[in-house]
């Protein structure tokens, strides 16, 4: 049987057929007015998809790189922060902070959990000058509720900022950057925007520029401020990665086309169509018998317990030999106690209906149990029919 690899990780994620074209046939010199038009418009289309006002940035590098870039501009050495975290990308955010110097308080919860908001407010007084968190914890497929801990750290004012991780939350959650006082905002290509690795994003607020000129913390490549004189000429700092700006304009212009012509629309159904993904994923597998693992699932990726007694990586490596389907293990402790199956990148509903078929027979196999085929297809069907009902009602309401 023809065996095509199909990517269901959380990064990288299915590429766009129009950016990798875009990609393999872009030429120009980053110094010329071709490429400055590209990279003016490319900024001014992220605005819209991030869906902010503030300020955006685009860097080469991978989303780790404009984490620490948040770090390193907005805190200085000894500068007291709290980071939250559920996971191993919140425990990422402790390691760059503790780099920096900065005295780092932790708020930690289980893995596959989230914060409570009365938590989060008992941690942070006015000392506090910055807070760390993910949206989607990819790690654990689990969503927190970014607009709550936003209102809690605006209600200190402009004392303390809040940085955003949202590397897999933009594009497959609905976020109100501005709106909730969300200060800086991160992204990354290789995510919901169906592009490969290698450019990184941000959204910066008012709040965040000013403090950039009182931290005393090193930058060179990564002073978000080089790179924001730069792009109000219409240029990057250092040398660019100019094809990835072209597949990244590619790209911009799909969502745009999904909305109609109007690019915020289309991110709105860029994060619709990763959330109805997700719930088909998590019916499915519940029909299976399978429990999930986040206690508040995210869109970008469901996170599935291994059944009794079943090491994940027996399900991992299943995917891939019966049928060239490349699905993530649990990372760290959670290795070999979860697969993540990802919604996210240029994915639909008839790739979310093979997944769940393929999952029935990797099941049957790996357990050696009875599984009613099917189930879990049905089940998916079932949630998209549902959704589908519901658009239909209100477009005649």
């Amino acid at each position: 049987m023809l065996h095509k690899n199909r990517l269901f990780t959380p990064g990288p994620t299915p590429l766009l057929p129009a950016a990798q074209t875009a990609m393999a046939s872009f030429t120009a010199h980053h110094r010329t007015a071709d490429f400055r038009a590209l990279f003016q418009r490319v900024l001014a289309d992220m605005k819209e998809f991030i869906g902010t006002k503030n300020d955006v940035l685009v860097l080469a590098c991978s989303g780790t790189g404009v984490m620490e870039a948040s770090v390193s501009n907005l805190t200085s050495p000894g500068d007291k922060v709290l980071v939250l975290t559920a996971g191993k990308f919140g425990e990422r955010w402790t390691g760059l902070a503790k780099a920096f110097g900065c005295h780092v308080e932790v708020l930690e919860v289980p893995y596959g959990q989230t914060f409570s908001l009365d938590d989060v407010r008992a941690r942070l007084n006015h000392q506090v000058r910055a807070v760390f968190v993910q949206a989607t914890e990819s790690s654990t497929g689990a969503r927190h509720d970014i607009e709550g801990i936003a209102k809690i750290v605006r209600a200190h004012g402009d004392e303390t900022l809040l940085v955003v991780d949202a590397i897999t939350g933009l594009g497959t959650t609905h976020l109100d950057v501005d709106g909730w006082g969300v200060d800086v905002i991160i992204g990354g290509s290789q995510k919901a925007l169906m592009m490969p690795p290698g450019l990184a994003y941000c959204a910066v607020s008012e709040r965040a520029w000013k403090r950039m000129d009182q931290t005393l913390s090193p930058r060179y490549y990564f002073d978000l401020r080089k790179e924001r004189k730069s792009a109000a000429k219409g240029e990057t700092a250092y040398t660019p990665a100019t094809s990835l700006f072209a597949a990244l304009g590619a790209a911009l212009e799909f969502v745009r086309g999904m909305g109609n012509g109007d690019l915020a629309k289309g991110r709105e159904e860029l994060v619709n169509n990763a959330e109805i993904c997700a719930e088909m994923t998590r019916a499915g597998a519940k029909a299976l018998g399978l429990k999930l693992y986040a206690a508040s699932p995210a869109a970008a990726l469901t996170a599935i317990c291994a059944p009794d007694g079943i090491d994940s990586s027996k399900i991992v490596k299943e995917f891939r030999e019966g049928f060239d389907a490349v699905v993530a293990n649990g990372q760290g402790e959670m290795k070999g106690k979860l697969f993540r199956i990802a919604h996210i990148g240029y994915y639909d509903y008839l790739d979310t209906i093979g997944i769940l078929g393929a999952l029935e027979h990797v099941l049957a196999k790996v357990t050696g149990k009875s599984i009613e085929y099917g189930a879990a297809v049905r089940a998916a069907q079932e949630v998209y029919a549902r959704t589908q009902s519901s658009k239909q009602q209100l477009v005649g309401a």
